[in-house]
């Protein structure tokens, strides 16, 4: 079957979408199906990227979101959908792709919509008073529910404003990791001698440096941290319109930049190489780069109010939204023997293979899994 997906928000520099969806895309084709996904871009473009077809659409960009860009002409992606004949449509964006779940009602073909914020918390990020951030998230939310056949949702805490609202058509599938790219045999310790003495704890956030992910917390727990006298040092990998402020807030202290890394393996090398890592995303609905740390043996430390604490189980601890929360919170996990946390944290992350996940969202699509079907 030819699974088309369509993406606002992934960029040749984004990290967990796009990460999800190129590995979904990958179990899809395994399993006998054609994904196709189209995204938004600066230009237009139909090419392979691997083994998959990536169709882009012109696509203005958002100011202020460090080159985010999404599909916003109708005419023109409704007579590519019209063209790719797609047999099944999973979008993976609720805000200017919603129209296209009464386009596939009008020609027949199942849809799927894949909730990956929480808008509930989104709306509380930027300044919502509580109450009236939920009433507008039912309403949107109750909306997309009408809209498509199937609403995905990678976590609980991600399910819950669905539930909130009785959602009849609401499947919970989480994602996964690479249990072989992040590795405990990333470890390198020439990695870690780049940024952190012998008796440094090396700290490392990994996430996309935007307001909704509070990267200025991994900041305020190392200050934290190092006012109570531990010797820790901090790598941020990620790249976003926060970096300039980031730069500021961590003037004098020992904070390396590395900006986005397309190396996998430097990535894996970093996060095996930490002593923990810092998720402090107050919204994050499921946080691959959190699991991919554990899958390298590493613990994480996430913020309580993200969905978070739910993947992360007890290889993590969940801190309140506070620096002096995140350093406490580091300094519990330090005080574990190395050889257990580390334990703790692969066996976690053995939990959420790719292909359980991507069996989950092919039954949500409502097609054949493990028997390969022609279009």
């Amino acid at each position: 079957m030819r699974i088309v997906r369509l993406a606002n928000f992934v960029t040749p520099r984004s990290g967990g979408l796009r990460t999800a969806l190129r590995c979904l895309g990958a179990g899809y084709r395994a399993a006998g199906h054609e994904p196709v996904l189209v995204i938004p871009g600066e230009r237009a473009g139909d090419e392979l990227v691997g083994p998959d077809r990536v169709i882009t659409l012109p696509g203005p960009a958002l100011p202020g979101t460090g080159g985010y860009r999404v599909l916003t002409g109708r005419r023109r992606l409704r007579k590519l959908l019209e063209e790719l004949e797609p047999d099944r449509l999973e979008v993976s964006d609720r805000s200017t792709l919603r129209w296209t779940g009464a386009w596939a009602k009008a020609h027949g073909v199942p849809s799927l919509m894949v909730s990956h914020e929480s808008l509930t918390g989104l709306l509380g990020v930027w300044g919502a008073p509580a109450r009236v951030g939920q009433r507008l998230a039912d309403v949107v939310n109750g909306r997309t529910v009408a809209t498509y056949d199937r609403v995905v949702c990678t976590t609980d805490w991600a399910a819950a404003e669905f539930r909130r609202i009785g959602a009849p058509n609401l499947t919970q599938v989480p994602l996964g990791v690479d249990l072989d790219s992040f590795h405990p045999d990333a470890h390198n310790p020439a990695v870690r001698a780049e940024y952190a003495a012998a008796d440094e704890v090396l700290l490392v956030h990994c996430s996309r440096l935007s307001p909704e992910k509070r990267p200025d917390l991994a900041i305020d727990a190392l200050v934290a941290l190092r006012a109570a006298g531990v010797p820790a040092t901090l790598v941020v990998v990620g790249d976003g319109p926060r970096r300039a402020a980031l730069g500021q807030r961590a003037a004098g202290l020992p904070v390396h930049f590395l900006g986005f890394l397309p190396d996998r393996d430097r990535v894996a090398a970093l996060l095996a190489s930490a002593d923990v890592v810092v998720a402090p995303g107050p919204v994050e609905t499921f946080g691959l780069a959190g699991l991919e740390a554990l899958a390298c043996g590493t613990p994480v430390v996430v913020n309580a109010a993200s969905a978070l604490p739910e993947v992360v189980g007890s290889a993590g601890l969940g801190a309140d939204g506070t620096g002096e929360g995140f350093a406490e919170a580091i300094a519990t996990l330090l005080a574990r023997p190395e050889a257990e946390r580390r334990a703790a944290a692969r066996a976690r992350a053995e939990r959420f293979g790719w292909a359980a996940s991507v069996e989950g969202f092919l039954r949500a699509h409502d097609v054949p899994v493990g028997v390969p079907v022609s279009a």
